[in-house]
């Protein structure tokens, strides 16, 4: 079946409102619902039942940046910083050495097993290097996963920030494939290029980013999220086009945005969520359209036994080496190490080898196929069952308190607190955007010449207004009051 501008609108959403429903129920069975949206694809593809033919690796890359992108920009806007920051060194060692080590230990064993030269093993480990964050995401947040300690903000930075790493080691490669007299040595320059400006350009862009948002002033809300995807874009295109790493860049410039008062906050938080979703499905459907099974099945050896090797030997080994400067239980490594989960991302680099035309280009696209769809079953439907192996999860009974779920969830806050703004008050005349309140404390209502408004980040304070704080513990109080440059009054506390 053949993709025309007449059926291509109806075959998209039929797929779509598959995918979705399939994934409703598929963590009732222990399937992980990336995995479904792969085999729908490639059900609807060629060699499935669909029969529609897609064959075009340079349309597949194209949607597979697009899609990181948004994934990428939807995680970093998630990750709250007071959490990560206590994991921060063991998420960067894990990001940056932690995938080199895999890549390198991964293609020496490619090399000794194939008949690949050392720079397409190299090439084929360093696209299957990375975590894939939409993969971790989906199944940590999907399965509501409790772990003790710092594990699931440890496993959730890694995940979100070693894509960068991963991306720089394949256009490295490629090079030296493409071009064998070139040393091994002349990437160095090109890595540290890259990091570097990815780095500096994502906080800048940052920066810049908060300010337009806060003050350009749109007069409907719902061109804030508009606004922000354009913003990402002109992140990404611009790093790029200087030399810098895309992926990285639109990282930081999400975690940044993410632990920043802007306006409309929510509103963005969850367009990009459902925005993540949807480009999480076209993702894998594309994916899965552009794989054909049938090329697949010659090298199901090989690549069962380049998955294990990576599954059991060549992971566990990075992360053990790259997390040694840290004090951590055995069994936390371990898990991390479990939790070494292989998705889209793998395929989306291996369609770059594809359109540089060199002579492996297939058979490599065909093995991380396969180690991506391995990884998934194997770890990705494991991941409950190991953490309780290994004793790193939480009772049921304690899974309430773990303070990632608490950040995550939309539970009501438990503390009420009304504060007077009168005359004279520093905050008056300004916005709540610019007022600099604790990430977990927000003005529910402001109460204002008897009436109640339910405020925005665009919002003014006024002289005379009674805010109504909601949070989760009474010692935020404090801080609202410093954010509001006043004296904590103890006589208009309120619980709820």
């Amino acid at each position: 079946m053949n993709i025309t501008i007449e059926n291509i609108i109806l075959i998209g959403s039929t797929l779509l409102l598959i995918s979705i429903v399939a994934g409703k129920t598929s963590f009732r069975f222990g399937i992980p619902t990336l995995l479904l949206f792969l085999t729908i694809g490639m059900l609807a593809g060629s060699d499935g039942i669909g029969g529609i033919y897609f064959d075009n690796p340079k349309i597949a890359q194209f949607i597979g940046v697009v899609s990181l992108n948004f994934i990428l920009f939807s995680g970093g806007l998630d990750t709250c910083w007071s959490t990560v920051k206590p994991v921060l060194k063991e998420g960067i060692a894990l990001s940056t050495l932690g995938v080199l080590l895999t890549a390198v230990g991964l293609g020496f064993f490619v090399h000794f097993i194939t008949d690949f030269s050392i720079y397409e093993s190299l090439l084929l480990g360093a696209i299957v290097s990375s975590t894939d964050a939409a993969a971790v995401f989906s199944i940590l947040r999907g399965k509501n996963l409790a772990l003790k300690k710092n594990l699931r903000p440890t496993l959730e930075l890694e995940s979100g920030s070693n894509d960068p790493m991963a991306y720089v080691l394949t256009i490295a490669f490629l090079s030296l494939v493409t071009s064998p007299d070139k040393s091994l040595l002349s990437i160095i320059p090109f890595f540290l290029q890259q990091m570097a400006l990815g780095a500096v350009a994502g906080f800048l862009f940052g920066k810049l980013s908060k300010w337009i948002i806060n003050r350009i002033k749109l007069d409907f809300e719902g061109l804030y999220p508009v606004l922000v995807i354009a913003l990402m874009f002109i992140t990404f295109s611009t790093t790029d086009a200087i030399g810098g790493n895309g992926f990285l860049a639109i990282y930081i410039c999400s975690v940044y945005l993410g632990n920043q008062n802007i306006i409309h906050k929510k509103t963005i938080l969850r367009m990009f969520d459902g925005l993540a979703w949807l480009m999480q499905i076209v993702l894998f459907l594309t994916l899965g359209l552009l794989v054909f099974p049938t090329q697949i099945v010659p090298f199901i050896g090989v690549g069962l036994l380049i998955s294990l090797f990576l599954i059991f030997v060549a992971r566990p080994l990075a992360v053990f080496i790259s997390l040694l400067p840290f004090k951590m239980r055995t069994k936390r490594r371990l898990y991390i190490s479990w939790v070494g989960l292989r998705g889209a991302v793998p395929i989306v680099f291996a369609t770059y080898p594809l359109l540089a035309g060199i002579e492996q280009a297939n058979t490599i696209f065909n093995i991380v196929f396969f180690i991506s769809v391995s990884s998934v079953i194997i770890q990705g439907t494991s991941l409950s069952r190991v953490a309780k192996w290994l004793d790193v999860g939480l009772p049921e009974e304690e899974k309430k308190l773990n303070p990632t779920d608490l950040l995550l969830s939309e539970h009501p806050r438990t503390v009420m607190e009304e504060i007077p703004i009168r005359e004279g008050c520093p905050a008056i005349g300004q916005q709540i955007v610019d007022l600099h309140f604790p990430s977990n404390a927000i003005i529910a209502m402001i109460q204002r010449d008897n009436n109640y408004l339910i405020p925005k980040g665009s919002t003014y304070i006024e002289p005379n207004d009674r805010l109504i704080v909601l949070t989760d513990d009474r010692k935020n109080i404090e801080e609202v009051f410093a954010s509001l440059e006043l004296q904590v009054e103890s006589d208009v506390a309120t619980e709820s």
